[in-house]
Protein backbone atom coordinates (compact mmCIF):
# COMPACT_ATOMS: atom_id res chain seq x y z
CA UNK A 1 0.00 0.00 0.00
CA UNK A 2 0.92 3.24 -1.27
CA UNK A 3 0.51 6.76 1.36
CA UNK A 4 0.49 9.57 -0.92
CA UNK A 5 0.48 13.03 1.04
CA UNK A 6 -0.04 15.70 -1.68
CA UNK A 7 -1.27 16.13 -5.38
CA UNK A 8 1.92 15.54 -7.02
CA UNK A 9 2.76 12.46 -5.83
CA UNK A 10 -1.54 11.51 -6.42
CA UNK A 11 -1.32 12.40 -9.64
CA UNK A 12 1.83 10.18 -10.65
CA UNK A 13 0.99 6.81 -8.73
CA UNK A 14 -2.59 7.33 -10.87
CA UNK A 15 -1.85 8.11 -13.85
CA UNK A 16 -1.07 4.80 -15.11
CA UNK A 17 -4.37 3.72 -14.67
CA UNK A 18 -7.66 3.86 -15.37
CA UNK A 19 -9.82 1.65 -13.54
CA UNK A 20 -9.49 2.35 -10.40
CA UNK A 21 -12.29 2.16 -7.23
CA UNK A 22 -12.54 5.05 -4.35
CA UNK A 23 -13.43 4.46 -0.97
CA UNK A 24 -13.49 8.13 0.45
CA UNK A 25 -13.68 8.26 4.44
CA UNK A 26 -13.34 10.23 7.01
CA UNK A 27 -11.04 7.55 8.98
CA UNK A 28 -11.62 5.74 12.34
CA UNK A 29 -11.75 2.62 9.93
CA UNK A 30 -14.12 -0.14 10.90
CA UNK A 31 -15.88 -3.56 8.77
CA UNK A 32 -18.05 -1.11 7.14
CA UNK A 33 -15.09 0.75 4.99
CA UNK A 34 -13.64 -2.98 4.36
CA UNK A 35 -16.68 -4.04 3.14
CA UNK A 36 -16.51 -1.30 0.64
CA UNK A 37 -12.42 -2.01 -0.08
CA UNK A 38 -13.53 -5.18 -0.40
CA UNK A 39 -16.22 -4.58 -3.18
CA UNK A 40 -13.59 -1.96 -5.01
CA UNK A 41 -11.35 -4.76 -4.73
CA UNK A 42 -13.76 -7.43 -6.47
CA UNK A 43 -14.79 -5.00 -9.06
CA UNK A 44 -11.50 -2.64 -10.13
CA UNK A 45 -8.20 -3.18 -10.72
CA UNK A 46 -6.61 -0.81 -8.15
CA UNK A 47 -8.24 0.80 -4.87
CA UNK A 48 -7.58 3.81 -3.42
CA UNK A 49 -9.13 5.21 -0.06
CA UNK A 50 -9.05 8.83 1.66
CA UNK A 51 -8.59 9.93 5.30
CA UNK A 52 -9.67 13.00 5.34
CA UNK A 53 -12.16 14.93 8.09
CA UNK A 54 -13.95 17.61 6.12
CA UNK A 55 -14.34 20.64 8.08
CA UNK A 56 -16.70 22.19 5.62
CA UNK A 57 -19.50 19.13 6.73
CA UNK A 58 -20.01 19.91 10.06
CA UNK A 59 -22.68 22.34 10.91
CA UNK A 60 -21.41 22.13 14.54
CA UNK A 61 -17.90 22.83 15.32
CA UNK A 62 -17.80 20.68 18.39
CA UNK A 63 -18.71 18.08 16.23
CA UNK A 64 -15.48 18.55 13.85
CA UNK A 65 -13.35 18.81 17.13
CA UNK A 66 -14.63 15.64 18.82
CA UNK A 67 -14.60 13.54 15.57
CA UNK A 68 -12.51 10.71 16.67
CA UNK A 69 -9.23 10.24 14.65
CA UNK A 70 -6.24 8.17 14.99
CA UNK A 71 -3.88 8.21 11.67
CA UNK A 72 -1.54 4.86 12.50
CA UNK A 73 -4.42 2.83 13.69
CA UNK A 74 -6.07 3.25 10.24
CA UNK A 75 -3.05 2.38 8.50
CA UNK A 76 -2.08 -0.37 10.20
CA UNK A 77 -5.95 -1.80 9.91
CA UNK A 78 -5.60 -1.14 5.93
CA UNK A 79 -2.49 -2.30 5.33
CA UNK A 80 -3.46 -6.06 6.94
CA UNK A 81 -5.84 -6.08 4.38
CA UNK A 82 -3.61 -6.30 1.56
CA UNK A 83 -6.48 -5.19 -0.38
CA UNK A 84 -5.54 -0.80 -0.79
CA UNK A 85 -3.20 0.09 -3.75
CA UNK A 86 -3.32 3.60 -2.50
CA UNK A 87 -3.98 5.98 0.56
CA UNK A 88 -4.64 9.63 0.36
CA UNK A 89 -3.57 11.35 3.19
CA UNK A 90 -4.60 14.77 1.82
CA UNK A 91 -3.43 18.18 4.03
CA UNK A 92 -6.57 20.86 3.40
CA UNK A 93 -4.96 23.12 1.34
CA UNK A 94 -4.39 19.72 -1.39
CA UNK A 95 -8.57 19.65 -1.32
CA UNK A 96 -9.45 23.43 -0.52
CA UNK A 97 -7.63 25.97 -3.34
CA UNK A 98 -8.61 29.25 -4.33
CA UNK A 99 -11.92 27.80 -6.01
CA UNK A 100 -14.92 29.12 -4.23
CA UNK A 101 -17.73 26.56 -4.38
CA UNK A 102 -21.66 27.93 -5.03
CA UNK A 103 -23.30 24.75 -4.05
CA UNK A 104 -26.37 24.52 -3.40
CA UNK A 105 -29.64 22.29 -2.32
CA UNK A 106 -32.84 22.31 -4.05
CA UNK A 107 -35.96 22.91 -1.81
CA UNK A 108 -37.33 19.35 -2.62
CA UNK A 109 -33.98 18.40 -1.51
CA UNK A 110 -34.11 19.93 2.18
CA UNK A 111 -35.55 16.99 3.82
CA UNK A 112 -34.55 14.38 6.15
CA UNK A 113 -30.99 15.10 7.36
CA UNK A 114 -30.37 18.08 4.90
CA UNK A 115 -33.53 19.85 7.23
CA UNK A 116 -31.46 19.68 10.50
CA UNK A 117 -27.97 20.16 9.78
CA UNK A 118 -27.82 23.67 7.39
CA UNK A 119 -24.93 23.40 4.89
CA UNK A 120 -23.77 19.96 6.02
CA UNK A 121 -24.87 18.68 2.00
CA UNK A 122 -23.21 21.36 1.01
CA UNK A 123 -19.85 20.69 2.16
CA UNK A 124 -20.46 16.97 1.64
CA UNK A 125 -20.81 17.74 -2.35
CA UNK A 126 -18.13 20.21 -2.57
CA UNK A 127 -15.55 18.18 -1.15
CA UNK A 128 -16.90 14.83 -3.12
CA UNK A 129 -16.36 16.77 -6.23
CA UNK A 130 -13.08 18.01 -5.27
CA UNK A 131 -11.85 14.63 -4.24
CA UNK A 132 -13.48 13.13 -7.34
CA UNK A 133 -11.91 15.46 -9.81
CA UNK A 134 -8.77 14.71 -8.34
CA UNK A 135 -8.54 10.63 -8.01
CA UNK A 136 -11.11 10.65 -11.23
CA UNK A 137 -12.08 6.84 -9.98
CA UNK A 138 -13.99 4.83 -12.48
CA UNK A 139 -15.87 3.82 -9.74
CA UNK A 140 -16.94 5.59 -6.21
CA UNK A 141 -18.20 2.85 -3.37
CA UNK A 142 -20.50 4.24 -1.02
CA UNK A 143 -22.40 2.65 2.19
CA UNK A 144 -26.37 2.27 2.17
CA UNK A 145 -26.21 3.54 5.83
CA UNK A 146 -25.72 7.44 4.62
CA UNK A 147 -28.10 6.87 2.21
CA UNK A 148 -29.49 10.52 1.64
CA UNK A 149 -25.66 11.02 1.07
CA UNK A 150 -25.04 8.90 -1.37
CA UNK A 151 -28.54 9.76 -3.28
CA UNK A 152 -27.44 13.44 -2.91
CA UNK A 153 -23.51 12.37 -4.23
CA UNK A 154 -24.94 10.39 -7.15
CA UNK A 155 -27.06 12.99 -8.48
CA UNK A 156 -24.95 15.74 -8.37
CA UNK A 157 -21.97 13.62 -10.02
CA UNK A 158 -23.10 12.00 -12.70
CA UNK A 159 -23.45 15.10 -15.38
CA UNK A 160 -19.74 16.56 -13.73
CA UNK A 161 -17.74 13.10 -13.96
CA UNK A 162 -17.97 9.72 -16.12
CA UNK A 163 -17.83 8.34 -12.97
CA UNK A 164 -20.08 5.13 -11.09
CA UNK A 165 -21.42 5.74 -7.57
CA UNK A 166 -22.02 2.27 -6.52
CA UNK A 167 -24.11 1.19 -3.32
CA UNK A 168 -22.92 -0.99 -0.98
CA UNK A 169 -25.26 -2.94 1.87
CA UNK A 170 -24.82 -1.37 5.57
CA UNK A 171 -22.43 -3.46 7.92
CA UNK A 172 -24.16 -4.04 10.96
CA UNK A 173 -23.18 -5.57 14.56
CA UNK A 174 -24.47 -8.84 16.22
CA UNK A 175 -26.88 -6.37 17.98
CA UNK A 176 -27.92 -4.63 14.50
CA UNK A 177 -26.62 -1.35 14.81
CA UNK A 178 -24.95 0.37 11.80
CA UNK A 179 -21.15 -0.05 12.22
CA UNK A 180 -20.15 3.98 12.69
CA UNK A 181 -17.36 5.71 14.45
CA UNK A 182 -20.10 7.99 16.36
CA UNK A 183 -20.29 4.08 18.17
CA UNK A 184 -17.31 5.18 20.08
CA UNK A 185 -19.18 7.73 21.69
CA UNK A 186 -21.60 5.63 23.63
CA UNK A 187 -21.17 3.65 27.16
CA UNK A 188 -22.51 0.35 27.52
CA UNK A 189 -26.27 1.97 28.41
CA UNK A 190 -26.17 4.19 25.03
CA UNK A 191 -25.06 1.07 22.73
CA UNK A 192 -28.10 -1.10 24.44
CA UNK A 193 -30.36 1.71 23.44
CA UNK A 194 -29.07 2.07 20.39
CA UNK A 195 -29.17 -1.74 19.78
CA UNK A 196 -32.87 -2.03 21.02
CA UNK A 197 -33.89 0.74 18.73
CA UNK A 198 -32.28 -0.72 15.84
CA UNK A 199 -33.89 -4.03 16.54
CA UNK A 200 -37.61 -2.62 16.72
CA UNK A 201 -37.40 -0.07 13.57
CA UNK A 202 -36.11 -3.44 11.90
CA UNK A 203 -39.60 -5.10 13.17
CA UNK A 204 -41.65 -1.69 12.30
CA UNK A 205 -40.46 -1.48 8.70
CA UNK A 206 -42.00 -5.20 8.64
CA UNK A 207 -44.91 -4.08 10.41
CA UNK A 208 -45.77 -0.92 7.58
CA UNK A 209 -46.71 -3.35 4.95
CA UNK A 210 -49.92 -3.99 6.51
CA UNK A 211 -50.51 -0.38 7.77
CA UNK A 212 -52.98 1.95 5.63
CA UNK A 213 -51.87 4.88 8.29
CA UNK A 214 -47.99 4.78 8.59
CA UNK A 215 -47.64 8.18 8.93
CA UNK A 216 -49.79 8.15 11.64
CA UNK A 217 -48.11 5.16 13.00
CA UNK A 218 -44.56 6.23 13.07
CA UNK A 219 -45.54 9.55 15.17
CA UNK A 220 -47.22 7.16 17.45
CA UNK A 221 -44.25 4.79 17.70
CA UNK A 222 -41.93 7.86 17.56
CA UNK A 223 -43.25 9.04 20.87
CA UNK A 224 -43.16 5.54 22.33
CA UNK A 225 -39.45 4.87 21.33
CA UNK A 226 -38.33 8.89 22.79
CA UNK A 227 -40.63 8.27 26.13
CA UNK A 228 -39.33 4.55 26.72
CA UNK A 229 -35.94 5.13 25.62
CA UNK A 230 -35.58 8.97 27.12
CA UNK A 231 -33.80 9.78 23.63
CA UNK A 232 -34.35 12.53 21.16
CA UNK A 233 -35.42 11.36 18.02
CA UNK A 234 -35.19 14.26 14.95
CA UNK A 235 -37.19 12.10 12.37
CA UNK A 236 -38.86 8.55 11.40
CA UNK A 237 -40.13 8.70 8.14
CA UNK A 238 -40.72 6.33 4.81
CA UNK A 239 -39.13 7.60 2.17
CA UNK A 240 -38.80 6.42 -1.74
CA UNK A 241 -35.55 5.34 -2.90
CA UNK A 242 -35.90 6.84 -5.86
CA UNK A 243 -36.49 10.65 -4.92
CA UNK A 244 -36.73 11.03 -1.32
CA UNK A 245 -40.34 11.62 -1.33
CA UNK A 246 -42.59 10.79 1.78
CA UNK A 247 -43.78 7.15 1.00
CA UNK A 248 -47.37 5.39 1.29
CA UNK A 249 -46.05 2.09 0.93
CA UNK A 250 -42.91 -0.05 1.90
CA UNK A 251 -41.99 -1.10 -1.57
CA UNK A 252 -39.38 0.71 -2.85
CA UNK A 253 -38.97 2.76 0.01
CA UNK A 254 -36.57 2.79 3.27
CA UNK A 255 -37.49 3.87 6.77
CA UNK A 256 -35.27 7.01 8.06
CA UNK A 257 -34.19 7.65 11.39
CA UNK A 258 -32.06 10.46 13.06
CA UNK A 259 -31.44 10.67 17.17
CA UNK A 260 -29.61 11.65 19.92
CA UNK A 261 -28.27 9.18 22.42
CA UNK A 262 -25.81 11.39 25.05
CA UNK A 263 -25.65 13.87 23.17
CA UNK A 264 -24.44 11.99 20.15
CA UNK A 265 -26.18 12.36 16.95
CA UNK A 266 -27.12 8.73 15.04
CA UNK A 267 -28.60 7.90 11.46
CA UNK A 268 -29.69 4.59 10.29
CA UNK A 269 -32.14 3.53 7.40
CA UNK A 270 -34.03 -0.32 6.99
Amino acid sequence: MKIILNNNSLFKSLRPFNDIGFVPTMGSIHEGHLSLIERSNRTCKKTIVSIFVNPKQFNNKKDFKNYPTNIKKDIKILKKTKKVDFLYIPKFKDIYNNKKSNIKITKKDKVLCAKYRKGHFEGVLDVMERLTNLVNPKKIFMGKKDYQQYFLIKNYLKDKFKTSIIPCKTIRDKNKMALSSRNNHLDLNGIKKASFLSRSLIKLKRSLTKNKKIKQNLRIQMKYFEKFLKIKIEYLELRSIKDLTISNTVRDSRLFVAYYIDNVRFIDNF
